[in-house]
């Protein structure tokens, strides 16, 4: 399990009933991503422009199980679903801290990209190699 990322719901980031907006939900999670990459790849985003290889989102499913009101506490974990050849699966929970409970799932594939070329290119053997001992941990917990 990887914790990549901590927030608050902060009253400005609710609709007009008092809870997280779905604009909210996908930033944080997106944010998320940048820490999970670098986890299980060693990238950053910094990285696209030095080296011209990066990761484009090309599908997420996102499932809402519990309110996120104003002030609460979260942490998204994220966790290595599957490795492709060029694309990686991350399921990432959104938890309300205090509340232990689940506030919503998203399942994210994303592609590895060359910036350059404009198209999917294969995981390079160092970033797969590191996600595949990841994968081989998982397995054992």
């Amino acid at each position: 399990m990887i914790a990549p990322f901590r927030a608050v719901a902060h009253p400005w980031l609710c609709d007009v009933m008092g809870h997280l907006t779905t604009r909210y939900y996908m930033a944080m999670f997106d944010d998320a991503s940048y820490h999970a990459l670098n986890a299980v790849f060693g990238w950053s985003g910094s990285d696209a422009e030095a080296t011209g290889t990066g990761f484009v989102d090309v599908r997420h499913e996102l499932d809402y199980e519990a309110e996120v009101r104003a002030g609460d506490l979260l942490e998204i974990n994220a966790r290595l679903e599957r490795l492709g050849g060029k694309s990686v699966t991350l399921v990432y929970d959104m938890m309300i801290i205090g509340r232990d409970e689940r506030a919503a799932r998203m399942t994210a594939v994303s592609v590895c990209f060359d910036t350059q070329a404009r198209k999917a290119v294969g995981l390079p053997a160092d970033w797969r190699a590191k996600a595949e001992r990841l994968l081989q941990d998982n397995a054992q917990d």
